[in-house]
């Protein structure tokens, strides 16, 4: 369905766990090379590797990691068309009495500052090329707000949906196409991890699909975005996929 992903270079960061991890075993189906950077992994790690992706150990939050996990996929395939920004964590639940600069820090390098990075890194690229996608992960916490003690995630989520918007205006001339992915609540090992049981439960309950999402439901969506031939006059746009839980 999305030929013309075929060969086509696809850096994604935080891709081999949950929606990431997905995503890039779905562009690989699709012929993509891929190149995936992450920081943990064991099993999954195993499988991505399995396909054929080539995989970079990185923590992006350290200096200068950005353009280290670039210059290294261009040594690997020469070029870059499709930038995913998926690497993101909700660090820890953390209530409004208790936020400090450390943590405030923390939240935002991992979810913003190295994401702004990746995109001028991979735009200058891009520019060169006269084409290209980049597709960033925000959240439906950048709509709904998080839960209790999420706030600075979701605000830092909002900036994504926001930034995205923002650079989509000035790389169009460039015929670089920026857009949004906005999930809703995937149960990946974020979930497992930051929400228990019960409310991963109640939220389910507010779900008309009356299910949680899975990494997978998401991928469609990431091939929709990377393909010219689909979705070739897509700009600036915030994707929910939520089974309904956000209907804006």
């Amino acid at each position: 369905m999305f030929d013309d992903l075929k060969n086509k270079v696809v850096v994604v960061t935080g891709g081999v766990t949950g929606i990431g991890g997905a995503a890039a075993l779905g562009f690989a189906a699709s012929g993509a090379k891929v190149f995936a950077q992450y920081f943990g992994g064991g099993e999954e790690l195993k499988a991505i590797e399995a396909s054929g992706i080539k995989t970079m150990k990185l923590d992006l939050t350290e200096t200068a990691a950005s353009q280290k996990l670039i210059d290294a996929a261009l040594r690997q395939f020469g070029r870059i068309d499709v930038m995913v920004n998926n690497a993101g964590s909700l660090v820890a639940r953390t209530a409004l009495d208790a936020l400090e600069d450390d943590f405030i820090d923390k939240v935002f390098d991992l979810n913003c500052r190295q994401l702004i990075h990746c995109c001028r890194i991979a735009a200058d690229h891009m520019k060169t090329q006269n084409s290209g996608n980049i597709i960033n992960v925000s959240s439906i916490a950048a709509r709904n707000g998080g839960g209790a003690g999420a706030s600075v995630y979701a605000g830092a989520k909002g900036f994504v949906s926001a930034f995205t918007k923002t650079i989509a205006r000035e790389l169009v001339s460039h015929n670089i196409r920026v857009n949004c992915i906005s999930p809703g609540t995937i149960h990946t090992s974020f979930h497992d991890r930051f929400s228990t049981a019960e409310r991963r439960e109640a939220m389910r309950a507010t779900i008309p699909m009356q299910r949680l999402g899975l990494a997978d439901d998401c991928t469609g969506t990431f091939l929709y975005l990377a393909s010219d031939k689909a979705s070739g006059y897509v700009t600036g746009q915030v994707i929910e996929v939520n089974g309904g839980q956000l209907m804006p």
